[in-house]
């Protein structure tokens, strides 16, 4: 890609034209991102929170015995001990089983989600921004009014209209979530569209698609990563609250939000049936948050100004 690598200087003969401008050298994003971390104590620690909670979801038919949707009527409500660590739930399910496998749930469609709402957002956002005019009008007015609209209300109406189920829900995120992906990928766009190496690149008669992806989106990778991070653990937060409602998973998938609102009835009687889930998902959203934060704040990356 242009943006990120140029090759070295070779001298200009005599009469001959100056060589095009191009982007700023810069090292390699993979390098980047290493060093950013290894620096940022608050990406390392989110980083490794969110690593620890992808780990147990998958190796989580090693971690316990039981499965998540199994129960036993007898050993219903019981609280942590010996064969259940994390204690039953009221339908004598293992609790600890269906947080273990809860993180899979979350972690699957949140991803699916984050990913698809970024991937429309940057189109969308970058495209904007290099073709202004009408098309950056009506596309942003359109947006407004989708952001007019609370976040959860709308989720509500497409899960309503479509019914539930994780492609359901990863769509209504996308939905709710990609309007604002673009304000904030837009913003950071359109301090890269006056650059000499875009005016060159057009100047060569290359098309949007060309532009946007060699010399637009390798100089807001930073931009779109941190947002990834930021996005992500909104996602999660809305997903558990969709499930909360009973607009999310459907009993008895193992999911976090579902497990609380199933035992919180019960909560004076085995307390970690309701706690568990609630750790797991907070320890998950912190995770994720401070990786935001440090990856934000070693790249200089100010949301709230791209977001203008």
């Amino acid at each position: 890609m242009s943006s990120l690598k140029s090759p070295a200087a070779a001298p200009v003969p005599a009469g001959a034209a100056a060589p095009e401008a191009g982007p700023p050298v810069r090292p390699g994003f993979a390098a980047r991102t290493w060093r950013t971390v290894r620096s940022s104590r608050a990406a390392t620690i989110g980083l490794a929170i969110v690593a620890v909670h992808v780990l147990i979801a998958l190796l989580a038919p090693v971690l316990t015995p039981y499965a998540p949707t199994v129960g036993d009527a007898s050993h219903a409500l019981l609280g942590p001990g010996a064969d259940h660590w994390a204690g039953t739930d009221s339908y004598g399910r293992d609790v600890l089983a269906r947080v273990l496998y809860g993180g899979r749930y979350a972690l699957g469609v949140s991803v699916a989600a984050t990913v698809l709402t970024l991937a429309l957002g940057t189109v969308l956002g970058c495209a904007a921004a290099l073709r202004g005019g009408w098309l950056d009008d009506v596309l942003m007015r359109v947006l407004d009014a989708v952001l007019a609209v609370p976040s959860i209300l709308a989720l509500l109406v497409v899960v309503t209209a479509l019914g539930t189920g994780p492609a359901v829900i990863v769509l209504a995120i996308a939905v709710v979530y990609v309007p604002q992906v673009v304000r904030v990928v837009r913003g950071a766009a359109l301090a890269v569209v006056p650059a000499d190496y875009v005016t060159a690149a057009r100047a060569r008669g290359e098309g949007t698609w060309s532009i946007l992806r060699r010399e637009v989106l390798p100089n807001i990778t930073d931009v779109v990563c941190v947002e990834f991070a930021m996005r992500a653990s909104w996602v999660v937060l809305l997903i558990s609250s969709l499930s909360f409602l009973g607009f999310g998973a459907n009993p008895p998938t193992p999911d976090w939000g579902l497990m609380v609102a199933e035992n919180r009835t019960a909560i004076t009687v085995v307390p970690m049936a309701s706690l568990a889930p609630i750790i797991a998902l907070a320890t998950l959203v912190v995770g994720l948050n401070l990786a935001a934060d440090g990856l934000s704040k070693a790249w200089g990356v100010d949301r709230i100004r791209e977001g203008s």
